[in-house]
């Protein structure tokens, strides 16, 4: 695909997302289903297309760290300091939500959000402009697939656009998940990043 090709479906993609419609894009891990969370009928959408519980919170990946840290209601030193150690990067960072977020992104300890290093994935969140939806391309309890072919097999009509790789994962395991209490590293998901790395890059 040539760089022209790519913009113009990137252009698309966005154009999409604005639309209220769901697309699915590649990220550093797995695929990912991108929707406005600031549009409440596109999280309906993206919750009924998945078959996800309602409960669970979907994560979000941000175009840049302001961008991230603005979903935060505030951002202690600690989080600060893995942001820069691991952004963009496999972490996503979960701390209490500022208000006036959708319920379907807040979960007991907050608001999930990562920078992605993968060139497509925050391409897309800085052509939106803002954070996008960044749950994994597959029915809820199904494992998350690198496989575009299986992406489009699984959502079919339900996809307006979907991206593919240009470049490959560069980790075979999911984001790590983290919360903070004080200066605690709480692991929510195992992942990419392991504990100790995390808490070496926080106490060094």
């Amino acid at each position: 695909m040539s760089a022209a090709e790519i913009n113009r479906t990137l252009d698309e993609a966005v154009a999409a997302l604005r639309a209220g419609e769901i697309v699915a894009f590649p990220t550093e891990t797995f695929y990912g289903l991108a929707v406005d969370p600031e549009s409440p009928a596109a999280l309906e959408r993206l919750i009924a297309a998945k078959g996800r519980e309602p409960d669970k919170p979907i994560a979000l990946i941000a175009p840049d760290s302001a961008a991230a840290f603005a979903l935060f209601r505030e951002v202690p030193p600690a989080a600060r300091r893995l942001a820069e150690r691991f952004w963009p990067g496999p972490l996503t960072l979960v701390m209490p939500a500022r208000a006036g977020l959708h319920p379907a992104l807040i979960g007991e300890y907050g608001v999930g959000v990562r920078v992605s290093p993968h060139a497509v994935a925050s391409a897309l969140a800085r052509g939106f402009g803002r954070s996008i939806t960044a749950t994994s391309a597959n029915l809820a309890g199904r494992p998350a697939t690198t496989d575009a072919a299986e992406v489009r097999r699984t959502f079919n009509a339900k996809l307006k656009v979907l991206l593919e790789y240009t470049e490959p994962p560069r980790h075979t395991a999911p984001s790590t998940v983290v919360t903070l209490v004080g200066d605690t590293i709480k692991v929510l998901r195992e992942g990419a990043l392991e504990l100790a790395t995390l808490r070496a890059a926080l106490n060094g």
